[in-house]
């Protein structure tokens, strides 16, 4: 049997929960990698620790809130001391808890999601680097298809503005990190079938006084495909990116959508 891509390897995952950050730990478990956890809530941390565990990988879990300086510099600190060096960082951790156009949004809302996604996103990558570049490793920025079309179902302008600031400097970052072989790549979901979405679908037929079956037909007739992809199916994409087999990719961003909107 052929090792894993990330055999004996660590990764970081921020913002890791019950969707999306727990399908890329789950797909890094499997390919071989040490864990390092990271969120607010340890109870949402120590349940993904336990499903890693069960899958037969190394985990250690830090509770981070990544708007917060020393929490960036615990997380590092935490891998560093657990497993000896940093292989991958996926920036999954979020503030995204807003909703609307410009005239709906407080100015509270922008400088949140700006502290959060943009300024301490990067916060954490800068403390990574030094050890990306003794290991040639992967950062993977987790945008949004909201940067490129905006859903009118769920406008969320704070939040694109914030995605569509990291993205922009993740191209400059891959630029300055890619003579030491580290790559720096963005996937961006669509509608993504996990908690979230499963939850805003049920909104939507009580709203509309449909059974979410129907509501979900009329959200999936838009795609290339005939469904949504799964936190599942994007956390494949992230797995790719952070590993060495995407070391000749740098500076893109891949939507992973159903075919929704092409690039």
């Amino acid at each position: 049997m052929s090792a894993g891509m990330f055999e004996g390897k660590t990764v970081i995952v921020s913002g890791v929960g019950p969707g999306l950050g727990r399908e890329t730990a789950l797909v890094a478990a499997r390919e071989g990698a040490n864990l390092v956890l990271a969120a607010r809530s340890e109870d949402k941390l120590a349940a993904v620790a336990a499903d890693v565990e069960a899958a037969g990988a190394k985990v250690v879990i830090k509770r981070t809130d990544i708007g917060v300086a020393a929490d960036r510099e615990a997380l590092i600190a935490t891998a560093i001391d657990a497993f000896g060096g940093i292989d991958a960082l996926v920036n999954n951790a979020a503030f995204e808890a807003s909703f609307g156009g410009l005239e709906a949004t407080p100015d509270s809302d922008f400088e949140q999601a700006i502290a959060t996604n943009l300024i301490g996103t990067l916060g954490l990558t800068r403390l990574a680097i030094p050890h990306l570049k003794t290991s040639r490793g992967g950062i993977v920025m987790v945008g949004s298809q909201t940067m490129f079309k905006p859903p009118p179902e769920a406008l969320q302008i704070a939040y694109a503005a914030s995605k569509g600031a990291l993205l922009g400097a993740s191209r400059h970052l891959a630029m300055e990190v890619g003579a030491f072989g580290i790559q720096v790549n963005t996937v961006a979901p669509g509608w993504m079938w996990g908690p979230p979405v499963e939850y805003y679908m049920g909104f939507l037929a009580e709203q509309q006084g449909l059974s979410r079956e129907e509501v979900i037909t009329t959200m999936t007739k838009p795609l290339a495909m005939d469904f949504f992809a799964t936190d599942g199916d994007v956390a494949e994409v992230i797995g790719f990116f952070a590993s060495s087999r995407a070391k000749g990719v740098t500076g893109q961003v891949i939507l992973v959508n159903g075919g929704e909107y092409m690039q």
